[in-house]
């Protein structure tokens, strides 16, 4: 028996298993329906398991990102008036072909650890 989960569901299982400090609420909503494409794409029903969606997929500042992964971005000019964005840019490309990008978020972004 399957039980449809909808955002707010979603977002409220994550508080009850004490996991909100994982996810911001604009990197559970890019979470939320990066699933439901998934669900609707591969016509498979995923079950809801927050512990293995925080083991799974992170939240973390494009800083974060760059340090955990040894994204080199020397090359990169702090004096340059879009610096952030060329970092941006840099970690996007990186999650784009190291892993699965989730989403963006004001913050940084939303992934498939790896």
């Amino acid at each position: 028996m399957k039980t449809t989960v909808s955002r707010y569901d979603f977002e409220r299982a994550f508080v009850d298993a004490d996991r909100k400090e994982n996810f911001s609420y604009e990197g559970l909503k890019a979470l939320f329906d990066y699933l439901e494409d998934y669900e609707e794409q591969t016509g498979e029903e995923l079950e809801l398991d927050v512990i293995a969606l925080c083991c799974d997929y992170s939240e973390d500042t494009v800083a974060d990102i760059a340090r955990n992964y040894s994204i080199d971005l020397s090359d990169l000019d702090p004096e340059d008036d879009d610096y952030e964005e060329q970092c941006t840019e840099a970690v996007r490309d990186y999650l784009n072909e190291n892993t699965q990008l989730v989403g963006e978020t004001s913050t940084g972004f939303v992934y498939l650890s790896f």
